[in-house]
């Protein structure tokens, strides 16, 4: 059987993204499944629920990989108890919501509730990804991310804009090394991870 990666593509991002997801896919050798996102209805439970439905058909060794707007649903769904999770997923170019970053509490992971008690970070494996030259999400909210997530990975690459463009073999690189444990001599030092 083949291993299946569910690719959740940014706000109006479902032709834009198709790409970066097919690389991806055909790259890590996994049927794509790249549901279409509302471009209008655009509240958190509007994604959050087709995302769950998706989620919940994935198997342990499958692969989440999701793209601005839609790595900030996917985290916070993530980040809900009592359903299965996927072990990993990779989020690439995260806006930050909260006060530190564009402000917005209705997607904001810690802010979105309750200040006093902020949402628990997600059981799976997070690995970050950003562009440094990003030019829509700027690379300063990788930082954000990487504060509220200690846990995570952080992977920064020098150029790829928002959309990763020339660096689908970089990012597919990483999502393998998902299988491994972190820290294994076998991956060698790389000086792009924190």
């Amino acid at each position: 059987m083949v291993g299946r990666l569910l690719f959740v593509h940014g706000a109006g991002g479902f032709v834009d993204d198709a790409e970066l997801a097919r690389g991806l896919a055909q790259t890590l050798e996994l049927e794509l499944r790249m549901p279409e996102l509302s471009d209008s209805a655009m509240g958190f439970e509007d994604w959050a629920e087709p995302i769950r439905q998706h989620l919940n058909q994935l198997g342990p060794e499958d692969v989440v990989v999701s793209h601005s707007f839609g790595a900030s649903i996917l985290v916070r769904v993530l980040a809900e108890r009592g359903r299965e999770h996927p072990r990993r997923a990779a989020l690439l170019a995260m806006p930050d919501w909260t006060s530190r970053g564009w402000d917005v509490t209705d997607y904001a992971f810690t802010e979105s509730e309750s200040e006093s008690e902020p949402e628990p970070e997600p059981e799976t494996d997070l690995t970050l990804f950003h562009c440094r030259d990003d030019d829509v999400v700027p690379v300063s909210h990788l930082a954000l991310n990487s504060a509220t997530f200690p846990s995570a990975t952080v992977v920064a690459f020098p150029t790829g804009g928002h959309q990763f463009d020339g660096m689908i073999d970089a990012v597919a690189a990483e999502i393998r090394r998902f299988g491994r444990p972190r820290g294994d001599a076998s991956t060698g030092p790389d000086p792009r991870r924190r």
